[in-house]
């Protein structure tokens, strides 16, 4: 079992940053792959980045790549979503995910956890 924690979100101005971070409880966090997903009113969870349970490999929607990095320190059971020059259309409730998987999923229903979600706002 495993339960994550969401943190960070706020109101910022566009090409404005802000890091989101995931906390997790359970002791097999190091062997999940994780992942952010964002969602906003009237459409479906979207993928936004994922990462292997080593850390070696990372996976980017097309829309955040060069722009959002995802990050993880397994001893301290978290993950990490660094978001740099942000756009409005990032606008929206993000979720951090966990998937009992050594592969990258990039799929909601691939993912067995999920948090809460925080709200990310940016104004124009």
């Amino acid at each position: 079992q495993v339960q994550l924690v969401e943190s960070g979100g706020g109101l910022v101005q566009a090409g404005g940053s802000l890091r989101l971070s995931c906390a997790a409880s359970g002791r097999t966090f190091s062997t999940y792959t994780m992942g952010w997903f964002r969602q906003i009113p009237g459409k479906e969870r979207e993928f936004v980045a994922a990462i292997r349970w080593s850390g070696s490999n990372t996976n980017y929607a097309d829309s955040v790549k060069n722009r959002f990095t995802i990050s993880r320190d397994n001893a301290k059971k978290t993950v990490y979503l660094q978001m740099n020059s942000l756009k409005p259309e990032d606008t929206g409730v993000y979720y951090c995910a966990a998937a009992s998987s050594i592969i990258i999923r990039t799929i909601t229903r691939e993912y067995d956890y999920w948090g809460q979600g925080t709200q990310v706002t940016v104004s124009s």
